[in-house]
């Protein structure tokens, strides 16, 4: 029974060494990891935030149905998606790599509609007395559409970080390399071999939910308003 413990003692210290020692490259993870979260934040909001706007101020009939199309694709279950985008990235040379990470996800159909939505409590007659003032589309949406939607982009920056952050189904398929893991995958081979550390598990649980923990606390004001559709 002696015997048996020192194993299990030894196969734990094991573990805790080579998460922890630094040729596993725990603090690379962590900071490509995060990396990879900010960019599909960034891309994410402007690429959702012109497409919402772009569907609720110049709308018609055509945009309307090219709307109604998309919103279906929220339907699909991701897991149906896997097996082609791999195929179709292993071609393009996109494994492991940022590109690979962030090209399925910075574009949603939960994102485009939400930012359609809170665009239509945004005034037309700012877009009107900007374009005779001489505003072009283009400075118009920045100088005046995103200062008066920070709410909106700031709920949405917290869903898209969430998401990035704690994403692990698809950076398993795409991230074929060891030195090309994300967080949750690295925390999740601690749970591989023959014995568990759960104090371990827990604390990398506990560590990598941090960021999503700060962000949400310093976001979580304009979080509130961004859901509700206020403006301010």
């Amino acid at each position: 029974m002696y015997h048996v413990d020192e194993l299990f003692r030894e196969a734990i210290l094991w573990k805790t060494s080579v998460i922890l020692h630094p040729s596993s490259h725990c603090g690379e993870h962590l900071e490509t990891h995060f990396f990879y979260a900010i960019l599909t934040t960034v891309i994410c909001l402007l690429i959702c935030s012109i497409a919402g706007y772009g569907f609720e101020v110049y709308h018609d009939k055509g945009k309307d149905r090219l709307f109604s199309i998309l919103l279906l694709a929220m339907m699909v279950p991701q897991v149906a998606t896997m097996v082609p985008l791999f195929k179709m990235f292993s071609k393009a040379g996109l494994l492991n790599t940022a590109v690979g990470f962030i090209l399925p996800i910075i574009s949603t159909p939960f994102m485009i509609m939400m930012f359609r939505q809170n665009a239509r409590s945004f005034p037309v007659d700012i877009i009107e007395a900007a374009r005779i003032d001489g505003l072009n589309e283009v400075r118009i949406f920045f100088q005046m559409f995103i200062p008066t939607m920070k709410s909106t982009y700031a709920a949405a920056a917290v869903i898209t970080f969430m998401n990035a952050w704690n994403s692990y189904l698809w950076p398993k398929v795409i991230m074929t390399d060891n030195k090309a893991m994300t967080m949750p995958m690295l925390i999740a081979n601690l749970i591989t071999g023959y014995v568990t550390d759960y104090g371990m598990l827990m604390c990398g649980v506990l560590f990598c939910s941090i960021p999503t923990m700060i962000v949400f606390f310093v976001l979580q004001k304009q979080f509130a308003e961004g859901i509700t559709g206020a403006v301010k």
